[in-house]
């Protein structure tokens, strides 16, 4: 069956690149593949998936669509939703565990509290895959119940408006569009605190989640540098220039530059998943995953989204004036590959902050575990 949706999704890409997002009918399609009980707990019927599973499974997908794949890495997130209290939770999977989330966290907007929990008003960005959500999350503000730390309110999707502005150049197909409550009561019992202390105790939810969900993102962008590797060795042998220059695979830089995109990005592909093996066994042990370890696994993931980036930069560099034209497959590429290198999750900083763990002080950045 995977074969046949990634069959599918090849002849339909382009169409949800054109419309901006990636319709419902299609997500049920990866709901038909168990993208969203991947993270549902057992509890409640759901088959959560060794992270290095569900992160394979991402990484096929980006490999024919990055947006796609992008929509499809949020088949995760629940694993924040177990944070909301048991009965919530029940209630959240009563019809099924194939739940998709979606989320416009920021900017966090302040609530005011109410007796039953918060009213909420705002507007908020970046919400991939909200057109297809069964539910929809906005960032609020923390209060002393949360000990300062922002809450995320869960609505249905009828009491939340979205705004289409998404128009971008990397991951078009996503659709990240805004979201704008108003004037909405949430009960308290339906926020959570993201990265908070699970109500469920099985082994994926003692599994890092903030690093998880920095993960599912990387492995996108080595989708798409895979993708942009096999087109650059395919056509490679077949290519010539206008001028009568060599085709490019009779061409020795060509040649050593596809072999050290190899290297570099099957290096940080395999670092990277040996890190997620070496903490889930840590979990599966019954073990706390260590400061060290989650340092680890930010790391590689924010080094596999640079490395996969550079990858397709690098193909463009040396392919001539072809990927100059805007229906050419590398500058869609290069546009996909660019988009998990500049999340928050993924970018520079996470250096600096993993190497001040790895050296014994604290993170730099917040959120980082």
């Amino acid at each position: 069956m995977f074969d046949d949706v990634l069959a599918e999704l090849k002849q339909r890409r382009g169409e949800f690149n054109e419309q901006r997002h990636v319709p419902r009918d299609f997500v049920d399609r990866l709901k038909e593949l168990g993208i969203y009980r991947a993270s549902t707990p057992a509890k409640f019927g759901g088959d959560p998936l060794p992270p290095a599973t569900f992160l394979d499974m991402i990484e096929r997908i980006s490999v024919v669509d990055g947006s796609t794949g992008w929509v499809a890495s949020f088949g995760s997130s629940l694993v924040y939703l177990a944070a909301l209290p048991r009965e919530t939770q029940a209630t959240m999977y009563r019809d099924g565990p194939d739940v998709v989330f979606a989320g416009g966290l920021f900017p966090v907007q302040p609530a005011t509290p109410t007796e039953r929990g918060y009213l909420v008003n705002g507007h908020w960005k970046f919400a991939s895959g909200c057109v297809a959500a069964d539910l929809l999350g906005v960032g609020i503000g923390g209060d002393e119940s949360s000990a300062g730390k922002p809450r995320t309110a869960v609505l249905p999707p009828d009491q939340v408006e979205i705004v289409r502005d998404w128009d971008v150049v990397g991951m078009r197909g996503t659709g990240s569009f805004d979201l704008v409550v108003r004037d909405v009561e949430v009960a308290r019992e339906w926020t959570f605190i993201r990265g908070g202390e699970p109500t469920i105790d099985e082994p994926l939810y003692r599994y890092p989640a903030l690093a998880y969900a920095s993960q599912v993102l990387a492995v996108v962008g080595a989708g798409v540098a895979r993708a942009a590797l096999d087109h650059a060795e395919e056509v490679g042998a077949g290519y010539a220039g206008v001028t009568g220059a060599p085709k490019l695979a009779d061409r020795p830089y060509y040649r050593a530059e596809i072999a050290a995109a190899e290297a570099s990005l099957r290096s940080a592909r395999a670092w990277f998943y040996e890190v997620t093996g070496q903490a889930w066994e840590t979990v599966l042990a019954g073990d706390p995953v260590s400061d060290e370890s989650n340092a680890h696994l930010r790391l590689a993931s924010a080094h596999l989204a640079r490395t996969s980036s550079d990858v397709v930069g690098r193909l463009v560099e040396i392919s001539g004036t072809a990927p100059i034209f805007t229906q050419h497959p590398l500058q869609r590429l290069l546009g996909d590959a660019l988009v998990p290198k500049q999340h928050a999750f993924l970018g520079p900083q996470m250096y600096d902050s993993a190497g001040a763990v790895l050296m014994g002080l604290p993170p730099t950045s917040p959120g980082f575990r």
